[in-house]
């Protein structure tokens, strides 16, 4: 069974730091660029960073460029998103899947930002 579990949210002041995980299983996670998305009420669900399978290239959205840090550990088939300088419009829950999001979305992990 596919399972993509986030963690790490939480409520941090403006200019603060959090660190986000994605646990995967149930898939050859090394084969996969892996992905960070998040989601407001009301709004569609946009990319946020990505990650390569292949060479550990990395992308990131206007937004979040030299705040954010995207890695990924392939022996324990996991990811990881470092939000630094957290501003209060990162408020959203953020969700791991593969870059194209062929995969069923987890829980969510919720980061709330206040200024």
């Amino acid at each position: 069974e596919v399972q993509l579990v986030e963690s790490g949210g939480g409520l941090v002041q403006a200019g603060g730091s959090l660190r986000l995980s994605c646990a995967a299983s149930g898939f050859r996670f090394a084969d996969y660029a892996i992905g960070w998305f998040r989601q407001v009420p009301g709004r569609e669900r946009e990319g946020v960073s990505c990650i390569s399978n292949s060479d550990g290239s990395t992308y990131y959205t206007d937004f979040v460029k030299g705040r954010f840090t995207i890695s990924r550990d392939n022996a324990n088939k996991k990811i990881h998103l470092q939000m630094n300088n957290l501003k209060p419009e990162d408020t959203a829950v953020y969700y791991c899947n593969t870059d194209t999001r062929e995969l069923s979305w987890g829980q969510g992990a919720q980061v709330t930002v206040s200024s």
